[in-house]
This record gives structure tokens, C-alpha cells and sequence, in this order.
């Protein structure tokens, strides 16, 4: 009984969209916010990858990325599609780790093909895990959500969206 009431209540994941870095050396400082965050969670380790092709880094925390690849083992619906996620993600991925300065490593063919190296970068948590996007990433997609936001709001309203 003691020991729950000395655990601290759950970390909740950041908001919002920050602007960090990737250094010449493929390192993404994570903002404050984000650190803080991925600390909290009980394993230090995190698979940093792409599933989208290479256009958005995804640092997943290792246990999500376990889920993840579990899915894809026995999706059966569809096993080539699965396999070619999952050889995507390894192809892009790396375990990495959250070093002193709150640097997270980004692999090389990765952010090379994200075109992040020594760049502006985005940073945005979704979907369990941290997004790292391009400046010309970040633009495209808040080109398309802009383009979309009429029609969206309206079904999402529809569904409770305040």
C-alpha cells in the first residue's frame, strides 16, 4: 500500500510542435518537454526508424516498437504488406538511447533520406511516439492539413471533436 502511494502518476506525452536540430553527427536534441517525457518510461532504449519510406524519423520507445513488430509478425490479412513494413523499418532503424544533453542518434541512411542532417528539424508526439520531420516536411504537411481543414473538422466534429 505504501509503495503506490509514493509513485508519481504517469508522465503524460507532450503537445504540441517544438524546433530542434540535427547535428552534423545525426544527433536530434530533444526539446526539454520531450526528454523529460521519454525518461519517465521504464526502458532507456528506443528504436528510431521510418515506416512511411524514409520522409518522418519515428523514435519509438523500444516496448511500443515490440508491439509494433508483434503486429506485423501476425498480420494476416495481408503478410507481404506486414514484411514490407517491417523490412523498411529495420532497413531505416537503430536502437538508439537518450545520451547526457538529451540527444537522441538518428541512423545515417535515415537522416540522410529524411534530409535532416545538420537541418531545422520538427519535433511532434503522435501516435506513441516522437515524430521528427523536415522543414520541408513539416511544410507539406501543414500545406495538406490547411488544404483539408474545412471537410475535417466537419466529420470530425460530427464524431465529438470540440
Amino acid at each position: 500500500m505504501e509503495e503506490s502511494l509514493n509513485q508519481a502518476p504517469p508522465a503524460r506525452p507532450p503537445l504540441g510542435i517544438y524546433p530542434s536540430r540535427c547535428d552534423d553527427k545525426g544527433r536530434v536534441r530533444l526539446p526539454k518537454e520531450f526528454e523529460e517525457y521519454l525518461r519517465t518510461l521504464p526502458d532507456p532504449e528506443y528504436f528510431v526508424t521510418s515506416i512511411d519510406g524514409g520522409s518522418v524519423v519515428r523514435v519509438y520507445p523500444i516496448e511500443t516498437w515490440r508491439q509494433n513488430a508483434s503486429i506485423l509478425e501476425n498480420y494476416e490479412e495481408d503478410p507481404d504488406a506486414a514484411e514490407d513494413i517491417a523490412f523498411m523499418a529495420d532497413y531505416w532503424g537503430a536502437v538508439s538511447g537518450i545520451d547526457g544533453q538529451g540527444r537522441v542518434l538518428v541512423p545515417p541512411v535515415l537522416r540522410r533520406q529524411a534530409g535532416i542532417e545538420d537541418q531545422k528539424v520538427f519535433v511532434r508526439f503522435y501516435n506513441s511516439a516522437v515524430e521528427i520531420y523536415s522543414e520541408a516536411e513539416s511544410e507539406r504537411r501543414l500545406q495538406r492539413a490547411t488544404e483539408a481543414v474545412a471537410a475535417n473538422l466537419k466529420a470530425l466534429r460530427k464524431k465529438g471533436l470540440k
